[in-house]
């Protein structure tokens, strides 16, 4: 074992480029983090400059930049939060999700939806959270209505008045959801419980109780074989939810993007050994589906001053890891996931030297390199090569 520590974080959606497929997508053209720089006219990020971030994506020449560099292809079909955290962990997605987008969700589910949760259901549609919420909120709290939307990607969300119809009741209606959309024909990756606070239009406010359920992966990941092998596996954000808990040790839920960071630096200070895994899903749920350049650039300042912070506590024997699972360009159409390559930092006090690395065709190179690290084997059907030797 070379590090003792491991901290996985994942900037949810900052992807540097468009992939050779992108244009399959209706997605040619996309860069989310150059095209928030050039929208920012720079950015204030000494520490992720420092680790060659800007070098990476060509937008500046930092000589001191230290640790290694790469992009990294998503192999997997698809550009969903699943797929690109799945693939980290070794896992090939070949058959996408279904998404409803452009339909909504057919007659037959929602019916169904309804008897078993004994609400009528408005919405059906794809919509962005908190435009919905104006839209129906009202309705839904004095008719006693169920609000169900979609997005560009494969989810089912169902919003709860947390004053009115309480959590747990909207937790019961999404269990609901997720067992009836394990049919092949209404397979969506995750059922989302999206509760919200207030009464009256311009009130509205989603809250913190998000809860994701997703879809297990169908074989064995990265994380499932460190637990096995007693390596302590925390899950910080959204990574309980997006592995259904598989692999994990323990877990912690963030109520935003900084306190994910928060949490991560106290468990820098806490863990004797093992993998932290975090994702920052702000970049993505804040600012990229809502076309907010300013704002996702804000948002990476912001990372940028704990990430400062994350590495002052750091000690000679941990590898950080910064990586994203897709790209949302904000500056690009529609509000959807943008097919991209996305970056992969990695750096240890103790490395002496540093380097851009050749792109590899794959995320399954982080969860290889994990493995490797605590001498951990893996099956043949994960995909992925192990970087650690390059590491020097």
């Amino acid at each position: 074992m070379r590090y003792k520590r491991i901290f996985l974080i994942v900037l949810d959606s900052l992807g540097i480029g468009a992939m050779p497929d992108a244009a399959d997508y209706g997605d040619a053209g996309t860069n989310t983090f150059v095209h928030i720089w050039e929208r920012m006219q720079g950015l204030s990020i000494p520490n992720l400059r420092k680790l060659g971030m800007g070098n990476l994506c060509r937008v500046t020449e930092d000589k001191e930049s230290l640790g290694y560099r790469m992009r990294l292809k998503e192999a997997s079909t698809g550009k969903d939060t699943m797929t690109g955290h799945w693939e980290m962990m070794g896992i090939l997605t070949t058959k996408p999700f279904r998404t409803f987008t452009e339909t909504g969700f057919p007659a037959e589910l929602i019916k169904e939806l309804e008897e078993k949760c004994g609400r009528k259901i408005i919405g059906n549609k794809a919509a962005s959270g908190t435009e919905i919420l104006e839209e129906l909120a009202e309705r839904e709290i004095q008719n006693g209505e169920l609000i169900v939307y979609t997005s560009a990607d494969s989810v089912l969300q169902i919003c709860g008045n947390e004053e009115t119809m309480g959590v747990e009741t909207l937790y019961r209606y999404c269990e609901i959801a997720r067992e009836l959309t394990m049919k092949e024909e209404w397979r969506v990756g995750r059922v989302i419980a999206r509760p919200y606070t207030g009464q009256k239009k311009g009130e509205f406010r989603r809250t913190a109780n998000r809860r994701d359920y997703a879809l297990a992966p169908e074989k064995k990941t990265v994380l499932d074989f460190l637990k096995e092998n007693k390596v302590p596996v925390v899950g910080i954000g959204k990574i309980e939810d997006i592995f259904c808990g598989q692999g994990i040790t323990e877990s912690a839920h963030s109520k935003s993007s900084v306190h994910g960071m928060e949490q991560t630096i106290q468990k820098a200070k806490e863990l004797k050994e093992g993998l932290v895994f975090t994702n920052l899903v702000d970049f993505d749920a804040l600012w990229g589906h809502r076309r907010n350049p300013e704002g996702y650039g804000r948002e990476i300042e912001s990372f940028d001053v704990k990430l400062g912070e994350l590495l002052s506590v750091l000690g000679e024997d941990d590898l950080v890891m910064l990586t994203a699972d897709h790209g949302n360009d904000p500056t690009h159409t529609g509000t959807d996931h943008t097919r991209e390559t996305v970056p992969l930092l990695m750096y240890a006090k103790s490395m002496s030297g540093q380097a851009e690395l050749k792109d590899s065709d794959t995320f399954g190179v982080i969860g290889a390199t994990i493995a490797d690290n605590f001498a951990v084997t893996l099956p043949d059907y994960l995909i992925g090569e192990s970087l650690l030797d390059k590491l020097i």
